[in-house]
C-alpha cells in the first residue's frame, strides 16, 4: 500500500498562508496581515492540504495555528467576497464546503493543536480557535462573535462548541451580544488556556507544545478522539442544515445591511430591519386575485402576467 512521503513545507507554494515546520512542531499562519487575516475560499482550501500534510507527517507531534502580525488571528470571512454571494449565494455552498472540510481536517487531525491569538479574533475565527486542543492568548487579544449584530450566524462552531466550553448562558451572552471579550475574561471563562505579554507569546506557545512533544503519541491521539465525542456529535447534526441555510440567507436584507453598514462606516439600520418584518412579504395579483405571492416574484404563479410592486 502507498502512504505519501512527508512533504518540505516550502514545496506547497500556498500563497494565502505560511506553512512551516521546525522540528516536531508544524505552525500553519493565515499570511493576510492587510486583511485583518480574513479567511477567503483559498485560504480554507490552503488550510485543509496543510492539516492533512501535517497530519500525515510522523514527525510532527503539534500543530500551531495563528495569524501574521500582531493585530488579527482572524477576523473570519472575508467580506470582500462575501459581497459576491450575495448575487451568486450557490457559491457560498462551496465556501462553506471548504469551511467545513478545513474544519473536519484540523479538528481529526490527530496530534494536539494549539491556537497562538496574536490579534483580535472574530466570527469565524474565533471557530478556528475553538477548534484546536487549546488556545493562548497575548494580553491585548478580544475575542467576539458578530453574526447576530451583523447579518450572519456562528453557526459553524460558536453555536456548537461554545456552550461545550464555557457553559450555556456564557455561551448566550456571545452569540446574542457579540461584545468584545477581553483576554483576561476568557481566561476566567475557561476561553483560553493561558494569556501573556505579547512579546512571550512565542515561548508560551513553545513551551506547551515541548510539554505535548513529551506525552504518548498514540494516547494522546486516543484521548484526543474521546474528548472530541460532543464536538463530533454536536457538529455532525447541525453543519449541514447550517450550510443550507446560510447560503440561502446570504442574499437576505440582514446580510446586505450588515455589509452596506460595514463598507459606509456607519451603524446598522436595526430599526429599519425590524421595521421590514411588519411589511407585507408577499403580493397580490391585480389581474386573477392571486393572493401570498412570493414579494421577489415579478409574475403571478397562477395567471402569469406581470405583478406591481405592491
Amino acid at each position: 500500500m502507498f502512504y505519501p512521503a512527508p512533504r518540505p513545507a516550502d514545496a506547497f507554494h500556498f500563497e494565502r498562508i505560511v506553512y512551516r515546520k521546525d522540528g516536531y512542531t508544524a505552525t500553519v499562519t493565515i499570511n493576510r496581515p492587510e486583511k485583518y487575516n480574513a479567511l477567503d475560499f483559498q485560504t480554507l482550501v490552503e488550510f485543509g492540504a496543510a492539516f492533512q500534510d501535517a497530519s500525515w507527517d510522523d514527525a510532527i507531534a503539534v500543530v500551531v495555528l495563528t495569524g501574521a502580525g500582531e493585530r488579527a488571528f482572524s477576523t473570519g470571512a472575508d467580506l470582500t467576497e462575501q459581497i459576491k454571494f450575495q448575487e451568486r449565494p450557490h457559491d457560498y455552498w462551496k465556501w462553506f464546503g471548504a469551511f467545513q472540510e478545513a474544519h473536519d481536517r484540523l479538528r481529526n487531525i490527530g496530534k494536539p493543536t494549539i491556537a497562538r491569538l496574536n490579534g483580535i479574533v472574530v466570527g469565524g475565527g474565533n471557530e478556528f480557535h475553538i477548534a484546536c486542543d487549546f488556545a493562548v492568548a497575548a494580553e491585548h487579544v478580544t475575542i467576539r462573535q458578530v453574526g447576530t449584530a451583523r447579518g450572519s450566524v456562528p453557526a459553524a462552531g460558536a453555536t456548537q462548541w461554545l456552550p461545550l466550553i464555557v457553559g450555556e448562558r456564557r455561551a448566550r451572552e456571545i452569540v446574542f451580544l457579540c461584545e468584545e471579550i477581553p483576554a483576561q475574561k476568557a481566561l476566567e471563562w475557561g476561553l483560553v488556556n493561558q494569556v501573556v505579554p505579547k512579546g512571550e507569546l512565542d515561548q508560551a506557545v513553545a513551551a506547551l507544545a515541548r510539554k505535548l512533544y513529551e506525552k504518548l503519541p498514540e494516547s494522546t491521539r486516543y484521548a484526543k478522539q474521546q474528548l472530541n465525542f460532543w464536538r463530533d456529535f454536536s457538529w455532525g447534526v447541525t453543519v449541514g442544515h447550517a450550510r443550507d441555510w446560510l447560503t440561502m440567507h446570504v442574499p437576505s436584507a440582514e446580510t446586505g445591511e450588515g455589509i452596506a453598514a460595514f463598507q459606509q462606516r456607519r451603524p446598522m439600520d436595526y430599526a429599519g430591519l425590524r421595521a421590514g418584518l411588519a411589511e407585507p412579504q408577499t403580493k397580490t395579483c391585480g389581474n386573477c386575485g392571486a393572493t401570498g405571492l412570493p414579494k421577489e416574484s415579478a409574475y403571478c404563479l397562477r395567471c402569469g402576467q406581470p405583478l406591481q410592486d405592491r
